[in-house]
């Protein structure tokens, strides 16, 4: 038969409510009981002897003083209607009798010994009986102090072997299967829970007792094919080109493929399972990728030759926070091969070309002077776009020639103390044809008293130039462009202002990037590579360049640089 728990604890509590029951019910039957016999007392005989204390205390008074009669009279009448015990009516009978002889005439009245002898004899009938009353109490008291005591006896015996019986049948349970569920979490899956019970605790061992079969099964099952796919992956990593590390979340080293080896010079069964920065104690490059940001190129000399490798780290994320890193070292020296010979040809090509550009510009100014001979119409309009597509190469090979600075990391400045309001002067003289060609009038507002700065003036007037160059172009007829030079705080500030259709939020970021041109500004003689530049050169002194612009208001660009650098 299957008893449940509910049905246990069902048992527990109908107990537990009989024994209470009844404790209950016979203890109420004594008291009742015991209430009963001294109630009897009290009202037959107690009673009784007070009537007859009072007409003693009549008859003393007698027969002086005859209002005394009438007391004995009412107080021997009480007595004849509590008449309770054997022989009482009798004494009773007989004290009447002598009352009424005393009654009819107290002066001649002399049987007062034999009257007080009677009543004597109904007191000395109510003390027996009283006596013998107490008698039956006190025995119905011994009988309920034993009865009561039995029961107290029996049931505390059954509700201590209850109390150490029940709990054991909840609490065994469940210590049994809190201890498998902690050996489970520790993956012992070969964790069995033995219970001989045919209810919930039983069906629910047996069902722990299943899964934890298919956990193990599960486990060994899986194990080989995992260790196939370990090796497998193992074998993939030391393969691959690129150095690769593994670091567990305490940055404990995991793996470190073949190519890490040679670029760090360790060995992986050397350092498997020692913590990353111990090892970066004696050894600069890892220190030094352990130190780096997310991406960062690193120079590194590899069997007597310098090779660049970009460095990428991935955190591994668990659903318990970090659970580990893999740094990768890709090598990228064939590309900074191709990158370098990139330059140095687009610097090559640069440089003979501005020769042959300077020739045709000369030549397109000569043919432009009137001393020489006069043009016709159709000839002087072949000679302005020969001039207009002279200075257009002209503006490409020299924007080419400072990117081959850029991307060869050869900047070249010449810095020196260098008056604000100069620089801001040559850059306007430099683009008043363009804005009178525009019709867009060039303010400038410059502070005064501004300190000078040790900058490079050449390249630093290139910058403001191709900053009002850009704000002219992207200015509508009869516009404005604001050029200012001010001192805040330790900063000097320059800054282009244009009131153009300005940029859209999306692509202000890029602005600045190589080649990039905005979509929709419909600049096909742009390169691309004027702000890059820009940026490289101002960043170069140790400047910051920036810009602010709000889609149908226009644009700010400028740059910053410290007075105390």
């Amino acid at each position: 038969m299957v008893t449940t728990i509910k049905t246990k604890l069902f048992i527990g509590l109908v107990f537990l409510f009989i024994v209470i029951i009844c404790f209950g019910v016979l203890g109420i039957f004594y008291v009742k009981r015991l209430s009963s016999d001294a109630g009897m007392i009290l009202k037959d005989n107690h009673i009784s002897v007070e009537f007859c204390n009072y007409m003693f205390k009549a008859l003393n008074e007698l027969p002086g003083d005859t209002t005394q009669l009438a007391i004995f009279d009412k107080n021997l009448r009480l007595q004849e209607h509590n008449i309770t015990e054997p022989g009482e009516f009798e004494a009773t009978a007989d004290v009447r009798a002598l009352f009424d002889e005393l009654r009819k005439d107290p002066a001649a009245f002399t049987a007062y010994k034999e009257l007080r002898k009677d009543i004597f004899k109904v007191i000395d009938v109510n003390q027996a009986a009283i006596i013998h009353k107490n008698l039956i109490a006190a025995n119905t008291a011994s009988q309920a102090t034993l009865w009561l005591t039995i029961i107290v006896s029996i049931l505390s015996l059954a509700a201590f072997a209850f109390i150490l019986n029940f709990p054991s049948v909840l609490s065994r349970p469940i210590h049994l299967l809190t201890e498998g569920i902690q050996e489970i979490a520790k993956k012992n899956y070969s964790k069995r829970i033995h219970l001989d019970q045919k209810n919930e605790f039983g069906i629910l061992a047996n069902t722990f007792n299943a899964m934890a079969q298919k956990l193990d099964e599960y486990e060994h099952s899986n194990l080989a094919e995992i260790r196939l796919e370990k090796s497998r992956i193992e074998a993939i990593i030391n393969k691959m080109n690129n150095g690769i590390i593994g670091l567990n979340e305490k940055r404990q080293i995991l793996f470190f493929n073949s190519e890490a080896e040679k670029l760090f010079g360790l060995k992986e069964k050397d350092i498997t399972g020692k913590y990353a920065s111990d090892i970066a104690l004696q050894n600069d490059l890892l220190r030094t990728v352990l130190q780096s940001g997310e991406k960062k190129t690193l120079k590194i000399y590899l069997d007597n030759k310098e090779g660049y490798f970009e460095q990428e780290s991935i955190v591994i994320q668990t659903d318990n926070g970090v659970g580990g890193q893999v740094i990768m070292l890709k090598n990228i020296t064939p590309f900074k091969e191709l990158d370098a010979a990139k330059t140095n040809f687009i610097a090559t090509i640069s440089h003979e070309l501005k020769t042959p550009l300077f020739a045709i510009k000369m030549s397109t100014q000569l043919l432009d002077d009137k001393r020489i001979g006069e043009l016709n119409t159709d000839q002087r309009e072949i000679l302005e776009s020969l001039k207009k597509n002279t200075e257009r190469l002209l503006k490409i090979t020299g924007e080419l020639l400072n990117l081959s600075q850029v991307e060869s990391g050869r900047i070249q400045l010449q810095k020196e103390a260098t008056q604000p309001a100069m620089i801001v002067e040559r850059a306007l003289q430099a683009v008043q044809q363009l804005a009178a060609q525009s019709q867009v009038q060039l303010k400038q507002n410059v502070g005064t008293n501004l300190p000078a700065i040790n900058i490079d003036e050449e390249k630093t007037t290139w910058v403001l130039i191709n900053l009002l160059s850009n704000a002219i172009k992207y200015s509508s007829e009869n516009g404005s462009v604001e050029i200012k030079a001010e001192k805040i705080n330790n900063q000097l500030i320059f800054s282009v202002a244009d009131r153009g259709k300005g940029i859209h939020a999306q692509y202000v970021t890029h602005v600045f990037d190589k080649y990039f041109k905005v979509p929709g500004s419909n600049e096909s003689t742009s390169t691309g590579l004027g702000l890059s530049i820009s940026k490289e050169f101002i960043e170069a002194q140790g400047g910051s360049i920036w810009v602010k612009s709000e889609y149908g208001s226009g644009s700010t660009f400028g740059f910053n640089f410290l007075l105390n650098s």
